[in-house]
């Protein structure tokens, strides 16, 4: 039963993991929040977050690479939609998350990445 624990662990933190990549970029993320309410095309998203169809192209390649979005042909159009409805629920419950930050800790957090 043990290994079976390991598994599972290392499984967990890879799904994780991937979360935590897709996040850490704010374009991706306003992408992943604008999915968790409805499917949308690339043009729509890439109004949205002010980027270009090619940048978000990127993004949302990265995003496919993460097993967070699915895309879905129509004619020609691709539809783009969260690869699972328990996404848009993890979505929600980190938006109630409140954090604790020392502003001394991220005073800098612009110039050097932190946070």
């Amino acid at each position: 039963m043990l290994h079976y624990q390991f598994v599972e662990t290392e499984t967990h933190a890879n799904v994780l993991t991937r979360f935590g990549y897709a996040l850490s970029d704010p374009a991706r993320t306003v992408v992943l929040l604008a999915l968790r309410t409805a499917p949308a095309y690339p043009s729509e998203l890439a109004d949205l977050v002010g980027v270009s169809r090619q940048k978000l192209s990127n993004h949302l390649a990265c995003l496919r690479d993460c097993g967070l979005v699915a895309a879905f042909p129509e004619g020609l159009r691709t539809r783009q939609e969260l690869a699972n409805p328990l996404l848009a629920k993890a979505l929600t419950e980190l938006l109630g998350v409140v954090l604790m930050v020392d502003p001394r800790h991220c005073a800098n957090a612009a110039t050097e990445g932190c946070c």
